[in-house]
């Protein structure tokens, strides 16, 4: 009789596996794996080798506080001589002597989560258990049976592997990217991750029905939109807006996803504080990609927000064109989200594809603050009835605006004024740093035949109204040169299309004004009573904007709103022109010194001029850049930097992995807030 089989060790091959399953970033210190996949583990028995018909050899993987085989969270498989396409399987790869290779394939479907492998060897009546260690299961865009599959190498290479990109902020008419570290593969991330599902509320009240769920991405998408914001859970980020931020990070300080990640759990899952759009969804798209789902931020500019779900944004002003709160409804100047790919199986057939997901807290759907995922493909088409919440994003891309003016007597007067929202929706391009128009995704051209037919579908009037049907028209018009520190002009056009002379009073101000739309301080004003229109003429107004009134009130979302009411005095028409403008803030300069080699130490000199007229305090500059450095790197400044002056720092890098990275930098002062600024670096892998 044989003697009994006993294991002596076990290898997990972490190295050689997470090559092949694309994880080689995350390290090596544990098996991290895609499903639909094999893998390969090393068996090293004592004493004697596997022998085939003598032994046999039963693997088991678990995953979840309480795995059960019905549930899909444990199976228990022999190794056997053929791997089966839809269940977990094993069978011999190669043997040497008592060193044996066994290949570990997982289904396409299986849950993801963290596992344990047990090995049962049994030789005859005689048998023993070993625990051969844990691994991870993530979604696989490699695998054309996985729900999340991607067919094209650049967009799985952009959506899923790349840990830095561009973020689009800024206003329709003047879009700035700004740059962001996901970093999903860093040290923690995927540990938190798994974490962050294990604190949902869903895994809270039943952890067998949650983590049988973990197989679909669409059950994931909506647990990680919920729990990126921490409105009704633990999640990781509370939202801000009201630009008061002394007792936590201002959203504009963030430049990666790490910081708050790794806050989040240091602090006991506890809300890191603050964010706001682009960074609950940076966030998002970080924990999305990492594990394993295909993901990319968008911005989306003229933004709205249909508290009341008519698919119309009442606005109200006074007769002095300041904006006055009669409803909850808004309209960003931009609002960023996260569109992940994955199939809708529990759909009708063609609503495959992008998703929106949006975690940033606004609305609740099913009873929790979360968003999607919502067909891109079904919002295009209006079909507002399908899974989940597209009313509410079919209006932010959609939406009809109407401004009325309040009159002194208590009545309101509707404008002439022309406005779509949902204008140059942003993310950006496979491979490049450049911004990716995806409008059309999401809507049919404006004024076509499809475009039409979708607002009847929505049950939705459209207004039509032209520049030619309003007779007397106004634009806003801006000058170059609107940089932090400067004065500048900024012009109200005013044409009169029509046969006869035209008399008006214009009112021409500026405010302050929050990304969300909340207006403050005024900063210029104009009021001219008597304006004569000749016919068929155009007439330009110029309003000087003063650094001076523009600098203590500026928010750090440097936004200013343009708004020109021009009171028609022979019709009583009220005509208005409104638009947001950015403030531009002083460039980060970044210059790499030495060659940029795999841990080979690197310089970086970061230099900003001050371009106030007062010095700066409290500088401080933040790098961050995954694969290029490990966490942080804040470098502050110990004396102020005089107008004119150069804010300067060096920061010493050890890149930790090659290829093509991006090193993020942000600087603070006390009166320059969330300055931006990146550098793309080649590394060159460490010669053989």
């Amino acid at each position: 009789m044989a003697e009994d089989l006993v294991l002596k060790e076990c290898n997990l091959e972490c190295e050689s596996n997470s090559q092949n399953h694309m994880t080689a970033d995350m390290g090596s210190q544990q098996l991290v794996v895609r499903r639909g996949q094999s893998f390969t583990v090393t068996l090293l028995f004592q004493g004697r080798g596997y022998e085939e018909g003598v032994d046999r050899l039963i693997l088991t993987v678990e995953t979840g506080p309480c795995p059960i085989e019905t549930s899909g969270t444990k199976s228990r498989f022999p190794i056997s001589d053929a791997l089966q396409e839809s269940a977990w399987s094993a069978i011999v790869d190669h043997q040497d002597g008592a060193s044996l290779s066994v290949l570990i394939y997982s289904p396409p479907d299986a849950r993801i989560g963290r596992y344990s492998l047990t090995l049962e060897a049994s030789t005859g009546d005689q048998g023993t258990s070993s625990r051969l260690g844990e691994f991870i299961l993530l979604f696989n865009p490699w695998c054309p049976d996985d729900a999340v599959f991607l067919e094209f190498e650049d967009q799985r290479s952009e959506y899923v592997l790349t840990q830095q990109g561009l973020i689009y902020q800024g206003s329709q008419k003047y879009i700035v990217p700004s740059p962001w570290n996901f970093g999903q593969f860093e040290d923690e991330i995927v540990d938190i991750c798994l974490q962050l599902l294990d604190t949902n509320p869903k895994f809270l009240r039943d952890q067998n029905r949650d983590c049988s769920r973990r197989n679909n991405p669409v059950y994931i998408g909506r647990v990680v939109s919920a729990m990126v914001n921490c409105n009704d859970d633990q999640g990781v980020l509370a939202g801000r807006w009201d630009n008061r931020y002394d007792d936590g990070v201002s959203p504009m300080a963030w430049i990666g996803s790490v910081d708050i990640l790794r806050r989040w759990r240091s602090y006991g899952c506890q809300p890191v504080r603050y964010g706001q759009c682009w960074v609950f969804a940076a966030v998002a798209c970080t924990v999305l990609r990492c594990l394993g789902i295909p993901s990319r931020v968008v911005t989306n500019y003229n933004s709205a927000h249909d508290t009341n779900r008519n698919l119309v944004i009442d606005r109200f002003l006074d007769e002095m064109g300041n904006q006055q709160k009669r409803t909850k409804d808004m309209i960003w100047n931009f609002h960023c989200w996260v569109e992940s790919w994955m199939t809708r199986p529990d759909l009708s057939p063609g609503c495959d594809g992008w998703q929106v997901l949006d975690p940033t807290p606004q609305e609740k759907s099913e009873g929790a603050y979360c968003c999607g995922p919502a067909p891109v493909k079904a919002i295009k088409e209006g079909d507002l009835q399908l899974k989940y919440d597209i009313p509410f994003v079919f209006a932010e891309v959609n939406a009809d605006v109407v401004y009325w003016v309040l009159q002194k007597d208590g009545s309101r007067k509707k404008t002439i004024y022309t406005s779509t929202v949902g204008k140059n929706i942003s993310t950006k391009s496979v491979g490049r740093d450049n911004r990716e128009d995806i409008t059309h995704n999401y809507k049919y051209p404006e004024g076509s035949d499809q475009e039409r037919e979708v607002f009847a579908k929505a049950e939705l009037q459209k207004n039509d109204l032209t520049e030619e049907e309003k007779g007397v028209s106004i634009k806003i018009k801006v000058s170059e040169g609107m940089n932090n520190g400067c004065d500048f002009d900024v012009y109200a056009v005013i044409s009169n299309s029509t046969a006869t002379e035209r008399l008006c009073r214009l009112i021409f101000c500026a405010r302050t004004v929050s990304y969300k739309g909340v207006v403050g301080p005024e900063c210029g004003m104009k009021d001219l009573l008597n304006v004569t229109l000749l016919p068929h003429a155009e007439k330009t107004v110029p309003l000087r904007i003063l650094y001076e009134k523009y600098s203590s009130c500026l928010t750090q979302d440097n936004m200013i709103k343009l708004v020109a009411l021009l009171h028609e005095y022979q019709t009583g028409d009220v005509v208005l022109g409104v638009r947001d403008i950015y403030i531009k803030n002083p460039d980060i300069k970044i210059r790499i010194l030495g060659e940029p080699m795999q841990k080979r130490k690197l310089v970086a000199d970061l230099t900003l001029t001050n371009p106030l007229s007062t010095p700066l305090h409290g500088c401080v500059f933040t790098v961050e850049g995954a694969g290029l450095t490990k966490g942080q790197k804040i470098q502050e400044l110990t004396s102020p930097v005089e107008p004119g002056e150069e804010a300067k720092a060096r920061v010493d890098l050890v890149p930790l992995q090659s290829g093509l990275r991006k090193l993020v930098v942000n600087f603070e002062s006390d009166k320059l807030k969330g300055v931006k600024g990146f550098r793309n670096v080649i590394i060159a892998p460490l010669p053989k």
